[in-house]
């Protein structure tokens, strides 16, 4: 049963907290102006993967009819019957404690934006039901650790961790549509609306707007308050994994764009790299 749980919050997959946690912790380094502390680095390493493995459990409950039906995702534990809808909701509440649990020991302003981080998390899974680009909330939930950081740190959200937040919300909307390229078909066929139906024909030329959308908006935006040359060295190490993505999903063959999507925390590391190495 323990294997079922573990599949269950994708324990095997660390991509996908991975892609929650270097933003997240590269608006740590900048809110702290260097090193956060062992205190945040703990709460917000572990509230990350807490979360999203919570976030996991909400999405294959929210999902399990349709996830049968798609290739990719036919065998998850609860499409399969190997967990029950009560055990994966009861596992994604604990999951949930626990990480705002950590919360409580941060301050108030970060306790009320960890609120709505978890509203968008439990909304997401449904916008995928009507909204023709569900990716832009997915971007939501996956950067507002963004905002949490800043306000862990400082007190405050100040209109730099809006701005980081927006850029990273580009990023999110390239590496999941990549995630949704794979799926392109059988998505048509269920009737789930995905940024790679919406965008069509378009989709390579957008995700590739979106990197650029992504590491120009982060540049511009911290350039001038990273010092030493590291972080810009990061952004050009990402830019260039970026343009190697797009020769990945250029046929767009479900190989090529499921590589890509699960070599994108790569970029973020690098990304982050680049700041942390700037104070040290």
């Amino acid at each position: 049963m323990l294997s079922n749980y573990l599949d269950l919050i994708r324990w095997n997959r660390p991509a996908g907290w991975l892609l929650l946690l270097w933003p997240t912790l590269s608006a740590l380094w900048v809110a702290a102006g260097g090193f956060p502390g062992w205190h945040l680095l703990t709460v917000f390493t572990l509230g990350t993967f807490l979360m999203r493995s919570a976030g996991c459990c909400i999405n294959d409950v929210a999902d399990r009819d349709f996830d049968r039906h798609v290739k990719r995702t036919a065998q998850r534990p609860v499409t399969r019957g190997a967990v029950t809808v009560r055990q994966a909701l009861a596992l994604g509440a604990v999951l949930a404690l626990l990480a705002f649990a950590l919360v409580l020991s941060t301050n108030a302003l970060t306790i009320a934006l960890s609120f709505a981080a978890l509203a968008v998390t439990l909304v997401y899974p449904y916008a995928k039901r009507f909204v023709s680009m569900p990716q832009a909330v997915l971007g939501v939930a996956f950067s507002f650790g963004i905002p949490m950081a800043f306000a862990a740190v400082q007190s405050q959200v100040p209109l730099l961790a809006w701005v980081l937040l927006l850029g990273n919300l580009f990023w999110v909307l390239a590496y999941d549509t990549e995630y949704a390229m794979v799926d392109r078909d059988d998505d048509l066929r269920i009737g789930m609306k995905t940024s790679a139906i919406t965008l069509g024909r378009l989709d390579v030329p957008v995700v590739m707007a979106c990197y650029f959308a992504y590491l120009l908006i982060w540049g511009l935006a911290l350039l001038d308050r990273v010092p030493g040359p590291w972080f810009a060295l990061g952004l050009g190490l990402a830019a260039a994994q970026a343009l190697w993505h797009g020769t990945m999903i250029r046929d767009r063959s479900r190989e090529g764009c499921f590589r890509a999507f699960r070599l994108n925390h790569w970029l973020g590391f690098t990304v982050f790299a680049g700041i942390a190495a700037s104070w040290l």
